[in-house]
């Protein structure tokens, strides 16, 4: 596909769809549109580098991520461009804000620049998506985008069992009113973590749960922990989809005269280093990012005399790490349940 044939499609200049392409303010509106329409229809992606390689091969990698404000991903990020720059590559990264529009933008951006490899950290993927990467020959390594699928490398967490240890855990404490806080409900990986909770509370009739979610943010866990407690709803615990969100918890839950853990225990998710310098300090579930990292870098660019692994799914096991937020659930609230 090229730049004569969107243009003929948009029945416009090429002129114009490279104004288009560079974001010109003097395309009129009707036109922007055409021009946009065609591109998605033909499924263009600008060579953004053709000059530059000449024929040889690309020497940078993409990496998409949802929100690199959270340090979960941010961590990833870093162990992949440390792996890279060893291999004499550079990295482009791109943060898509949890936004499906900005991930296909972001996607065909890096399809332009004629990346050597990609990394999907990205909990939005739509399955069109997937195909138009896997349709472009670059290779792709993806995180979590659910169900295996042939030819491509997936690493998946698995958050259901990760989910399990932390109610088992709370549930044998003697937690049973949970509060869930999280964020983008609707999206795979998120919906999977609160699912699960509700999958366990199902299974224990003794068991209650509410879930509240804000933004992936401090600010939106202490929102959406303000929104859970001020419905009325009473939890002895409050699990957090990630430890950024659980950070925000304690914030509203201190600011409320509300003591962790002997008022109210708080997990967290990921196990960033955020979780170990809070006050008190998170029991979380650990997913090693620096491995994460490692196994992307591998995949996309292996180090001399290796081969690239076949494509196949790696899945994690969080591992469970207890530390001050959480405690035995208030001695009312047990007496409470065991009448």
């Amino acid at each position: 596909m090229n730049l004569e044939q969107v243009a003929r499609r948009a029945k416009v200049s090429t002129a114009t769809v490279s104004r288009v392409l560079n974001n010109a303010n003097v395309v009129k509106t009707s036109t922007r549109a055409r021009v946009e329409k065609a591109i998605e229809e033909l499924k263009y992606h600008p060579n953004l580098h053709a000059r530059n390689l000449a024929g040889g091969k690309s020497r940078t990698l993409g990496v998409i991520a949802s929100n690199m404000e959270n340090p979960f991903f941010f961590d990833i990020y870093k162990t992949i461009e440390s792996d890279a720059h060893a291999r004499g590559y550079e990295v482009v990264v791109a943060n898509t804000d949890y936004r499906s529009e900005q991930l296909v933008a972001s996607i065909r951006l890096m399809i332009g620049r004629r990346v050597a490899g990609l990394a999907a950290i990205v909990s939005e993927m739509e399955p069109a998506l997937i195909k138009e990467l896997t349709e472009s020959r670059i290779p792709v390594v993806f995180y979590d985008v659910g169900q295996p699928r042939q030819n491509i490398t997936n690493i998946r967490v698995n958050y259901r069992r990760g989910i399990d240890k932390v109610t088992d855990y709370l549930h044998n404490m003697g937690h049973r009113r949970l509060g869930f806080v999280g964020h983008h409900a609707m999206l795979g990986p998120i919906n999977e973590r609160m699912k699960a909770v509700l999958d366990a509370v199902a299974r224990n009739s003794s068991l209650e749960v509410k879930t509240a979610a804000d933004a992936d943010t401090l600010e939106g866990g202490r929102q959406a922990t303000r929104a859970l407690l001020s419905s009325g709803y009473q939890p002895t615990a409050i699990i957090c989809v990630n430890d950024v969100m659980a950070v925000g918890a304690l914030r509203e839950l201190r600011e409320r005269g509300i003591r962790v853990p002997q008022d109210m225990s708080v997990t967290g998710f990921d196990n960033v280093k955020l979780s170990e310098f809070c006050y008190p300090a998170l029991t979380t579930l650990h997913i090693p990012r620096e491995r994460i990292g490692h196994i992307i870098c591998n995949c996309l660019i292996p180090p001399p005399g290796e081969v690239a692994p076949a494509e196949h799914e790696i899945v994690i096991d969080p591992e469970f790490v207890v530390r001050e937020s959480t405690g035995p659930a208030p001695t009312a609230a047990r007496k409470r349940h065991a009448t």
